[in-house]
Protein backbone atom coordinates (compact mmCIF):
# COMPACT_ATOMS: atom_id res chain seq x y z
CA UNK A 1 0.00 0.00 0.00
CA UNK A 2 1.22 3.25 -0.84
CA UNK A 3 0.34 5.48 2.00
CA UNK A 4 -1.03 6.03 5.02
CA UNK A 5 -4.05 7.57 4.12
CA UNK A 6 -4.66 4.48 1.69
CA UNK A 7 -3.24 1.94 4.36
CA UNK A 8 -6.04 3.59 7.16
CA UNK A 9 -8.78 3.71 4.66
CA UNK A 10 -8.49 -0.46 4.11
CA UNK A 11 -8.29 -0.60 7.88
CA UNK A 12 -11.40 1.37 8.14
CA UNK A 13 -13.05 -1.27 5.48
CA UNK A 14 -11.52 -4.24 6.94
CA UNK A 15 -12.99 -3.65 10.27
CA UNK A 16 -16.36 -2.55 9.02
CA UNK A 17 -17.15 -5.72 7.28
CA UNK A 18 -14.83 -8.55 8.69
CA UNK A 19 -15.80 -9.74 12.51
CA UNK A 20 -12.40 -10.34 14.63
CA UNK A 21 -9.23 -8.36 15.75
CA UNK A 22 -7.75 -6.00 13.71
CA UNK A 23 -4.10 -4.03 14.22
CA UNK A 24 -1.91 -1.64 12.81
CA UNK A 25 1.79 -1.43 12.38
CA UNK A 26 1.97 -4.94 14.19
CA UNK A 27 4.98 -6.08 14.92
CA UNK A 28 5.62 -9.46 13.66
CA UNK A 29 8.08 -10.42 16.03
CA UNK A 30 4.81 -10.70 18.53
CA UNK A 31 3.76 -13.42 16.00
CA UNK A 32 6.80 -15.92 15.20
CA UNK A 33 8.73 -18.47 17.03
CA UNK A 34 11.32 -17.01 16.23
CA UNK A 35 10.36 -13.62 17.97
CA UNK A 36 12.29 -11.95 14.92
CA UNK A 37 10.68 -9.42 12.20
CA UNK A 38 9.25 -6.06 11.60
CA UNK A 39 5.65 -4.91 11.16
CA UNK A 40 3.06 -5.89 9.19
CA UNK A 41 1.05 -2.84 7.80
CA UNK A 42 -2.21 -4.82 9.10
CA UNK A 43 -2.62 -8.31 10.62
CA UNK A 44 -6.11 -9.64 10.88
CA UNK A 45 -7.75 -12.33 12.61
CA UNK A 46 -11.00 -13.38 11.63
CA UNK A 47 -13.31 -14.59 14.03
CA UNK A 48 -14.92 -17.16 12.19
CA UNK A 49 -14.62 -19.37 8.88
CA UNK A 50 -16.82 -17.22 7.18
CA UNK A 51 -15.25 -14.06 7.99
CA UNK A 52 -12.07 -15.58 6.48
CA UNK A 53 -13.70 -16.03 3.35
CA UNK A 54 -15.64 -12.82 2.72
CA UNK A 55 -12.12 -11.51 3.55
CA UNK A 56 -10.22 -13.31 1.29
CA UNK A 57 -12.68 -12.69 -1.45
CA UNK A 58 -12.82 -8.69 -0.70
CA UNK A 59 -8.68 -8.69 -1.00
CA UNK A 60 -8.46 -10.15 -3.95
CA UNK A 61 -10.98 -7.98 -5.76
CA UNK A 62 -9.47 -5.03 -4.51
CA UNK A 63 -5.26 -6.04 -5.49
CA UNK A 64 -4.46 -5.80 -1.90
CA UNK A 65 -1.36 -7.87 -0.81
CA UNK A 66 -1.75 -10.73 1.86
CA UNK A 67 -0.65 -13.90 3.42
CA UNK A 68 -1.66 -16.21 5.37
CA UNK A 69 -0.20 -16.40 9.31
CA UNK A 70 -0.54 -19.43 11.34
CA UNK A 71 1.60 -20.19 14.85
CA UNK A 72 4.21 -18.05 12.66
CA UNK A 73 6.63 -21.20 12.91
CA UNK A 74 9.02 -22.13 10.11
CA UNK A 75 9.28 -18.24 9.41
CA UNK A 76 11.75 -15.86 9.45
CA UNK A 77 10.31 -12.17 9.05
CA UNK A 78 12.49 -9.30 7.44
CA UNK A 79 13.18 -6.57 9.55
CA UNK A 80 11.50 -4.55 7.31
CA UNK A 81 8.28 -6.16 8.01
CA UNK A 82 5.67 -7.09 5.55
CA UNK A 83 3.54 -4.36 3.18
CA UNK A 84 -0.14 -5.33 2.83
CA UNK A 85 -2.37 -7.58 4.98
CA UNK A 86 -1.22 -10.75 7.19
CA UNK A 87 -4.11 -12.66 7.85
CA UNK A 88 -4.02 -15.25 11.26
CA UNK A 89 -6.60 -17.99 10.87
CA UNK A 90 -5.65 -19.63 14.25
CA UNK A 91 -8.99 -18.66 15.44
CA UNK A 92 -11.08 -19.09 12.91
CA UNK A 93 -10.04 -22.28 11.51
CA UNK A 94 -9.16 -24.63 14.79
CA UNK A 95 -11.81 -26.54 15.43
CA UNK A 96 -11.99 -30.67 14.86
CA UNK A 97 -14.34 -33.53 14.67
CA UNK A 98 -14.02 -36.90 15.03
CA UNK A 99 -15.78 -39.45 13.49
CA UNK A 100 -14.04 -43.57 13.90
CA UNK A 101 -10.25 -43.01 12.62
CA UNK A 102 -11.59 -39.83 10.52
CA UNK A 103 -10.85 -36.50 11.95
CA UNK A 104 -11.77 -33.46 9.91
CA UNK A 105 -8.91 -30.75 11.25
CA UNK A 106 -9.15 -27.07 10.69
CA UNK A 107 -6.08 -25.23 9.44
CA UNK A 108 -5.43 -23.26 12.55
CA UNK A 109 -5.68 -26.17 14.97
CA UNK A 110 -2.51 -26.80 16.55
CA UNK A 111 -0.34 -29.93 15.32
CA UNK A 112 0.98 -31.04 18.35
CA UNK A 113 -2.62 -30.46 20.35
CA UNK A 114 -4.04 -32.85 17.63
CA UNK A 115 -1.53 -35.18 18.12
CA UNK A 116 -1.94 -35.20 21.99
CA UNK A 117 -5.96 -35.52 21.23
CA UNK A 118 -5.47 -38.72 19.11
CA UNK A 119 -2.85 -40.45 21.44
CA UNK A 120 -6.02 -40.26 24.30
CA UNK A 121 -8.15 -41.72 21.56
CA UNK A 122 -6.27 -44.66 20.65
CA UNK A 123 -5.57 -43.44 17.25
CA UNK A 124 -2.22 -44.02 15.95
CA UNK A 125 -0.38 -41.86 12.93
CA UNK A 126 0.58 -38.83 14.26
CA UNK A 127 2.74 -39.40 16.79
CA UNK A 128 5.77 -38.43 14.50
CA UNK A 129 4.42 -35.07 15.67
CA UNK A 130 4.80 -34.61 19.23
CA UNK A 131 5.99 -31.43 19.87
CA UNK A 132 6.57 -30.12 16.56
CA UNK A 133 4.96 -26.21 16.98
CA UNK A 134 2.64 -24.55 14.22
CA UNK A 135 -0.42 -25.00 12.47
CA UNK A 136 -1.92 -28.18 10.65
CA UNK A 137 -2.29 -26.29 7.12
CA UNK A 138 1.37 -25.15 7.22
CA UNK A 139 2.53 -29.08 8.49
CA UNK A 140 0.03 -29.58 5.42
CA UNK A 141 1.70 -27.41 2.73
CA UNK A 142 5.41 -28.15 3.83
CA UNK A 143 4.47 -32.17 4.77
CA UNK A 144 5.98 -31.72 8.05
CA UNK A 145 7.37 -34.70 9.52
CA UNK A 146 9.62 -36.74 11.37
CA UNK A 147 11.18 -39.60 12.92
CA UNK A 148 10.39 -41.66 9.66
CA UNK A 149 6.66 -40.08 9.60
CA UNK A 150 4.98 -37.30 7.85
CA UNK A 151 1.82 -35.39 6.73
CA UNK A 152 1.52 -37.48 4.05
CA UNK A 153 0.80 -40.68 5.90
CA UNK A 154 -2.71 -39.46 7.10
CA UNK A 155 -3.74 -36.95 4.89
CA UNK A 156 -6.67 -37.96 2.95
CA UNK A 157 -8.11 -34.24 1.16
CA UNK A 158 -7.29 -30.84 2.02
CA UNK A 159 -9.76 -27.87 1.65
CA UNK A 160 -8.73 -25.41 -0.13
CA UNK A 161 -9.66 -21.77 -1.04
CA UNK A 162 -8.82 -21.03 -4.67
CA UNK A 163 -9.18 -17.15 -5.79
CA UNK A 164 -11.81 -16.61 -7.81
CA UNK A 165 -12.97 -20.27 -7.25
CA UNK A 166 -14.23 -20.84 -3.62
CA UNK A 167 -13.79 -23.64 -1.91
CA UNK A 168 -12.24 -27.14 -3.00
CA UNK A 169 -11.99 -30.55 -2.16
CA UNK A 170 -8.59 -31.78 -3.16
CA UNK A 171 -7.75 -35.34 -3.16
CA UNK A 172 -4.37 -35.71 -1.28
CA UNK A 173 -3.44 -37.64 -4.23
CA UNK A 174 -3.31 -34.59 -6.22
CA UNK A 175 -0.99 -32.56 -3.65
CA UNK A 176 2.53 -34.52 -4.79
CA UNK A 177 3.54 -34.79 -1.47
CA UNK A 178 7.44 -35.17 -1.31
CA UNK A 179 10.31 -34.25 1.33
CA UNK A 180 9.24 -31.23 3.21
CA UNK A 181 7.28 -30.09 -0.60
CA UNK A 182 3.99 -30.40 -2.21
CA UNK A 183 2.34 -28.65 -4.66
CA UNK A 184 0.81 -26.21 -2.34
CA UNK A 185 3.59 -24.04 -2.22
CA UNK A 186 3.12 -23.19 -5.02
CA UNK A 187 -0.64 -22.90 -5.49
CA UNK A 188 -2.39 -19.30 -4.98
CA UNK A 189 -4.83 -21.18 -2.40
CA UNK A 190 -5.31 -21.45 1.52
CA UNK A 191 -5.45 -24.36 3.46
CA UNK A 192 -8.56 -23.99 5.34
CA UNK A 193 -8.94 -27.29 6.71
CA UNK A 194 -8.41 -32.00 5.95
CA UNK A 195 -9.55 -34.96 6.60
CA UNK A 196 -6.81 -37.42 8.01
CA UNK A 197 -7.16 -41.03 8.36
CA UNK A 198 -5.56 -42.45 11.57
CA UNK A 199 -5.39 -46.60 12.91
CA UNK A 200 -6.16 -47.49 16.11
CA UNK A 201 -4.17 -48.16 18.14
CA UNK A 202 -2.93 -49.02 22.07
CA UNK A 203 -3.11 -45.49 24.21
CA UNK A 204 -0.41 -46.93 26.45
CA UNK A 205 1.90 -47.60 23.93
CA UNK A 206 0.82 -44.58 21.16
CA UNK A 207 1.92 -42.23 23.93
CA UNK A 208 4.97 -44.23 25.25
CA UNK A 209 6.42 -43.66 21.49
CA UNK A 210 5.71 -39.76 21.59
CA UNK A 211 7.42 -39.28 25.28
CA UNK A 212 10.46 -41.29 23.40
CA UNK A 213 10.10 -38.59 20.32
CA UNK A 214 9.53 -35.68 22.76
CA UNK A 215 12.71 -37.08 24.90
CA UNK A 216 14.71 -36.83 21.75
CA UNK A 217 13.58 -33.56 20.18
CA UNK A 218 15.04 -32.66 24.30
CA UNK A 219 17.75 -33.92 23.84
CA UNK A 220 18.57 -32.91 20.26
CA UNK A 221 16.94 -29.45 19.46
CA UNK A 222 17.81 -26.13 21.28
CA UNK A 223 14.21 -25.75 22.84
CA UNK A 224 15.26 -23.27 25.39
CA UNK A 225 15.90 -20.49 23.06
CA UNK A 226 13.14 -18.80 19.91
CA UNK A 227 14.07 -20.49 16.48
CA UNK A 228 11.84 -21.49 13.49
CA UNK A 229 13.35 -25.20 13.36
CA UNK A 230 15.39 -27.05 10.91
CA UNK A 231 17.15 -24.00 8.36
CA UNK A 232 18.00 -26.19 5.94
CA UNK A 233 16.41 -29.22 4.06
CA UNK A 234 18.43 -32.24 4.58
CA UNK A 235 19.83 -32.93 1.26
CA UNK A 236 19.58 -36.51 -0.33
CA UNK A 237 21.63 -39.01 1.59
CA UNK A 238 23.14 -37.25 4.11
CA UNK A 239 21.83 -34.41 6.74
CA UNK A 240 22.45 -30.35 6.68
CA UNK A 241 22.96 -30.58 10.61
CA UNK A 242 25.99 -32.91 10.15
CA UNK A 243 27.20 -30.66 7.00
CA UNK A 244 27.40 -27.73 8.85
CA UNK A 245 28.62 -29.21 11.83
CA UNK A 246 31.68 -30.40 9.68
CA UNK A 247 32.34 -26.86 8.70
CA UNK A 248 32.36 -25.88 11.90
CA UNK A 249 29.36 -23.55 12.24
CA UNK A 250 28.14 -24.45 15.51
CA UNK A 251 28.45 -21.80 17.89
CA UNK A 252 28.59 -19.11 15.23
CA UNK A 253 26.93 -15.73 15.60
CA UNK A 254 25.87 -12.68 13.96
CA UNK A 255 24.64 -10.36 16.31
CA UNK A 256 22.07 -12.09 18.94
CA UNK A 257 21.78 -14.83 16.81
CA UNK A 258 23.62 -17.91 17.20
CA UNK A 259 24.27 -21.40 15.33
CA UNK A 260 23.28 -23.56 17.81
CA UNK A 261 25.51 -25.79 20.05
CA UNK A 262 22.88 -28.45 20.00
CA UNK A 263 22.17 -28.60 16.63
CA UNK A 264 23.76 -27.11 13.43
CA UNK A 265 20.67 -27.09 11.49
CA UNK A 266 19.03 -24.65 14.26
CA UNK A 267 19.83 -20.78 14.34
CA UNK A 268 18.85 -19.43 17.85
CA UNK A 269 17.23 -16.15 18.81
CA UNK A 270 19.87 -15.10 21.80
CA UNK A 271 17.74 -12.20 22.80
CA UNK A 272 17.44 -9.29 20.04
CA UNK A 273 18.66 -11.16 16.56
CA UNK A 274 17.10 -9.83 13.84
CA UNK A 275 16.55 -11.04 10.44
CA UNK A 276 19.84 -9.73 8.93
CA UNK A 277 21.58 -11.22 11.26
CA UNK A 278 20.04 -14.78 10.56
CA UNK A 279 19.95 -14.61 6.85
CA UNK A 280 24.14 -13.60 7.37
CA UNK A 281 24.60 -16.89 9.34
CA UNK A 282 22.34 -18.90 6.53
CA UNK A 283 24.86 -17.59 4.30
CA UNK A 284 28.06 -18.26 5.56
CA UNK A 285 26.62 -22.05 6.58
CA UNK A 286 25.88 -21.99 3.12
CA UNK A 287 28.95 -21.45 1.29
CA UNK A 288 30.99 -23.44 3.74
CA UNK A 289 28.90 -26.56 2.84
CA UNK A 290 28.84 -25.87 -0.74
CA UNK A 291 32.91 -25.23 -0.76
CA UNK A 292 33.95 -27.75 1.24
CA UNK A 293 31.34 -30.58 -0.13
CA UNK A 294 29.74 -29.39 -3.32
CA UNK A 295 26.63 -29.87 -1.47
CA UNK A 296 23.87 -26.97 -2.25
CA UNK A 297 21.71 -26.48 0.65
CA UNK A 298 18.08 -25.43 0.13
CA UNK A 299 16.09 -23.60 3.29
CA UNK A 300 13.33 -25.14 4.74
CA UNK A 301 12.39 -22.13 6.80
CA UNK A 302 10.47 -19.39 4.83
CA UNK A 303 11.92 -16.10 4.26
CA UNK A 304 8.99 -13.68 4.16
CA UNK A 305 8.68 -9.56 3.95
CA UNK A 306 10.27 -6.36 1.90
CA UNK A 307 14.18 -6.02 1.36
CA UNK A 308 15.26 -9.81 1.81
CA UNK A 309 19.13 -9.95 1.84
CA UNK A 310 19.72 -12.23 -0.96
CA UNK A 311 21.17 -15.79 -0.39
CA UNK A 312 24.35 -16.27 -2.45
CA UNK A 313 23.96 -17.88 -5.92
CA UNK A 314 25.55 -21.50 -6.71
CA UNK A 315 26.87 -19.86 -9.60
CA UNK A 316 29.29 -16.78 -7.76
CA UNK A 317 29.91 -18.90 -5.24
CA UNK A 318 31.61 -21.48 -8.32
CA UNK A 319 33.60 -18.39 -9.55
CA UNK A 320 35.08 -17.53 -5.97
CA UNK A 321 35.96 -20.68 -5.36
Amino acid sequence: MSGNSELSQVVRQIRSMVAGEVWEREPMSRHTSYRIGGPADVLVRPATLDASLYLFDWLTKENVPWMVLGHGTNLLVMDEGVRGIVVDLTRATRAWDWKGTTVHVGGGAPLAGLARRAALMGLSGLEFAAGIPGTLGGAIVMNAGAEGGCMADVTVSVDLWVPGEGLQVVPAGELCFGYRTSTLQSWPGVVLGASLMLRAGDPEKIQEKMDEILEKRRRTQPLNYPNAGSVFRNPPGDAAGRLLEEVHMKGMRVGDAQVSTVHANFIVNLGRARARDVLALMQLGRKRVWESFGVWLEPEIKLVGGNQLPMPAKERISRDR
